[in-house]
């Protein structure tokens, strides 16, 4: 009899600690890798700060273990952090990088690691096409084309442009900006009229002002983000030039209206309406989330940034993509990150911060015109100019 009773006691033990142990495992882990400190801090805290704001302790019944990583602005280290968070913290899914080129060299590693991955880097080959090592790759930043559909169809309803010279940063960024705009604009009807590129790290830009006025254009768009969006602006107005001058949507943040002043006041800017919530029509779809997450960010933080969204944005798609991969696999497995990945890749209608979110196998950002508008400096603050009334092609 004690002898039986021993066994059950036993086993009881036995089942609560298996029990222990299985609950103890079962957590999503999380990787996060972003700029908090180097050139591109000015984007990537606002970018942690939005994650950190959104981001849930359990998610779908389980626990979530968020591991945060700092690659300095150096693409080089947003590899190796890529490659330690799947090899020794066994992510299940990371966000990050913050930047164009940092989210375009970690793409190997992703890839090797069967690893998904929701981006921040804004230019279209972040994931176009969608196939190889780009189909772990998603992002909740517009691509290229619908930031310069929107600036295009504001160029020719409201501010006429005929002709358009280019001013951009001399990189994977810069490059992007450059083809995208000078294929919408081309057809479009807007000629271009010369193309200048710089370093992002220079502190003039005179040269390449002057080689810009000299054709003379309507318009000019400069194609850089944060605060090296402003040395050309700036280069521009000292020389006189009296023609309308368009930003690439990089530079929505507060720095960027900071550092430049006067002297980019009644530019415009095209850039998710998130920044600009409060001037959205009653009924827009992001217009209450998007009220209520900056209600909270600027009680925390005091600022707001377009890039503060696209982190919260990541989020969001994770809260409404884990549950389905949840019903093929648990987390930890190759099985799940595969089920994840499918699950992102069949996103729709996903209300976020700065966009609806609806994505297919060949479309990894699933955002469309309603997640874009053209802003205008006005008093040193952004004012919304269009939004929603263009037709993505």
């Amino acid at each position: 009899m004690k002898s039986s009773i021993s066994k059950v006691v036993v086993a009881a033990f036995l089942f609560v600690i298996l029990t222990a142990s299985v609950l103890a495992q079962a957590q999503i882990t999380i990787g996060v890798d972003l700029s908090t400190t180097g050139p591109n801090a000015a984007i990537g805290i606002p970018q942690k700060n939005g994650i950190m704001l959104m981001a849930k302790p359990v998610i779908a019944g389980l626990k979530v273990n968020w591991v945060y990583l700092d690659d300095g602005s150096d693409p080089t280290m947003a590899v190796q952090n890529v490659k330690r968070m799947i090899s020794e913290n066994h992510v299940d899914v990371i966000l990050g990088p913050g930047g164009t080129p940092a989210s375009l060299a970690v793409q190997e590693a992703l890839l090797e690691g069967k690893t998904p991955d929701i981006a921040f880097g804004s230019v279209s080959t972040v994931v176009f096409p969608v196939e190889g090592k780009k189909r772990w790759v998603f992002k909740t930043v517009a691509n290229d084309d619908v930031f310069v559909q929107a600036m295009v169809h504001h160029m020719l309803t409201v501010t006429k442009v005929h002709t358009l010279g280019i001013i951009a940063v001399n990189d994977s960024f810069g490059e992007s900006w450059i083809k995208a705009t000078q294929q919408v604009a081309t057809a479009a009807g807007i000629k271009i009229v010369g193309v200048e590129r710089y370093e992002r790290t220079d502190n003039a830009t005179i040269g390449q002002a002057l080689k810009i006025m000299k054709n003379n254009p309507d318009a000019v768009l400069i194609a850089a983000n944060n605060t090296a969006a402003v040395t050309p602006h700036i280069s521009l107005i000292e020389r006189g030039y009296k023609g309308k001058i368009y930003q690439s949507g990089g530079s929505v943040n507060p720095e960027f209206l900071r550092v430049g002043g006067k002297a980019v006041e009644g530019s415009f800017n095209e850039q998710s309406p998130f920044v600009i919530a409060e001037q959205l029509p009653d009924g827009y779809p992001i217009k209450k989330p998007a009220l209520e997450f900056l209600k909270q960010y600027e009680a925390q933080y005091h600022s707001r940034a377009s890039y503060s969204a696209y982190g919260g944005d990541a989020v969001k798609l994770l809260e409404a993509a884990i549950p389905v991969a949840l019903k093929k696999a648990k987390p930890g497995t190759v099985q799940f990150r595969e089920a994840l990945r499918d699950a992102l890749e069949n996103s729709k209608n996903v209300v976020g911060l700065s966009a609806v979110f609806t994505m297919s196998p060949t479309d990894h950002t699933g955002i469309n015109e309603l997640g874009m508008c053209v802003m205008k400096v006005v008093n040193g603050d952004w004012k919304l100019e269009q939004s929603a009334v263009f037709k993505k092609k």
